[in-house]
């Protein structure tokens, strides 16, 4: 079997796709991952990739919504934009993609297309050469609710999914799409390949408080991690920041604080007592595959909802950068309640089907 993996140009997009990619060529299936600027990276993880995003310009495409809906923007910068900014971003994405995606399959001609829910080209491409697509989850929204949205508003009478592929733990959300088939997947971690300092892959002294931002630049990326800094001085712990800006590490941090590279951040949870994030669904899903308590910053796009509903669901907290005390990151990591929910969640996670039991099962989609 042929199958073609679709993501938008973002890492963030198109890293959650790679344990299932891996596990269909594993299984002996040819594939395929079609994507664009930096979610061209996935290429360090052994699969072949296409770049089908020649022409997709993400930041022009934003700005270029946000000076004429500036009501919009606000809205979707405080997490409250619902679909309505997100569906407009990736709709443009998907107009300047489908095209080369399309005609990528027209030449590979894949048995089935898989797509991460913001790629609504692989649902176009799959539609010219009659064949089968399936939605795979990348974050805890409803992910056919997502490619529906982005498909009205561009028009397109694109048939319902032949499957879902769910990785929602079911305690965080449940969506019922009647006749599409839903398959549980479990979500593996991915984030990159790199090296993991000595250092960090030994258990600390102290509970270790491991801080990461967006891959995304944006407005205020850089505010939580210097609240974290202030704040750290005044905890029982040991705090790591990954990728902080060159601004932040001019200044003296303080004793208990480190700063360092690109680490695969999956990789080294194992020895942390706490994650604080940005709300993106990798970072996030990571910290509940590993049990891990987060403190999550509420922002524009999936993130504000991240935040609600780990919070609501007790394996973590939201606050945003002026809201980080001392108090709030020691209970962070000594909040017996928290912990509790983020193994329960663990525990429900290691339940679902794994990459490559679900390998096994997508022929019968074909």
């Amino acid at each position: 079997m042929r199958v073609l993996l679709v993501s938008a140009p973002l890492l963030g997009h198109a890293f959650p796709l790679v344990p299932l990619t891996l596990a269909l060529r594993e299984a002996g299936h040819d594939v395929l991952v079609a994507a664009g600027g930096p979610a061209l990276a996935v290429r360090e993880a052994g699969v072949e990739v296409a770049d089908v995003a020649s022409g997709v310009r993400l930041n022009r495409a934003g700005l270029r919504i946000a000076l004429t809906h500036p009501r919009l923007a606000k809205a979707e910068a405080a997490g409250a934009g619902g679909l309505d900014f997100v569906s407009r971003l990736f709709a443009t994405a998907g107009e300047q993609m489908s095209g080369e995606v399309v005609s990528l399959a027209g030449q590979w001609k894949p048995d089935l297309v898989v797509h991460e829910p913001l790629a609504v080209a692989g649902a176009i491409a799959a539609r010219h050469q009659g064949v089968p697509a399936a939605v795979h989850d990348t974050s805890l929204f409803d992910s056919v609710a997502l490619t529906a949205a982005i498909a009205a508003r561009l028009r397109l009478p694109l048939p319902k999914p032949a499957a879902v592929l769910r990785t929602t733990p079911p305690s965080l959300g449940t969506f019922e799409t009647p006749d599409v088939r839903t398959i549980p997947l479990r979500p593996v971690p991915y984030s990159g390949k790199g090296e993991v300092p000595a250092w960090l892959a030994e258990q600390p002294a102290v509970p270790r408080i491991l801080v990461s931002r967006s891959t995304v630049a944006g407005p205020g990326g850089g505010r939580m991690m210097a609240a974290l800094a202030r704040a750290a001085e005044g905890v029982e712990a040991e705090v790591v920041l990954v990728r902080p800006s060159a601004r932040l590490t001019r200044k003296p941090l303080p004793p208990n604080v480190s700063a360092l590279g690109w680490v695969p951040i999956p990789e080294v949870l194992p020895t942390c007592a706490a994650i604080v994030h940005h709300g993106g669904a990798g970072t996030l899903l990571a910290a509940l595959a590993a049990g891990v308590p987060q403190l999550i910053e509420p922002g524009a796009g999936d993130r504000a909802h991240h935040a609600r509903l780990v919070s609501a669901r007790g394996a973590g907290l939201s606050a945003s950068a002026r809201d980080v005390t001392p108090e709030l990151l020691t209970r962070l990591v000594t909040d017996e309640t928290v912990t509790r929910a983020a193994t329960q969640v663990r525990a429900e996670i290691a339940t679902l089907p794994t990459p490559t039991e679900v390998a096994q099962q997508l022929p019968h989609l074909t």
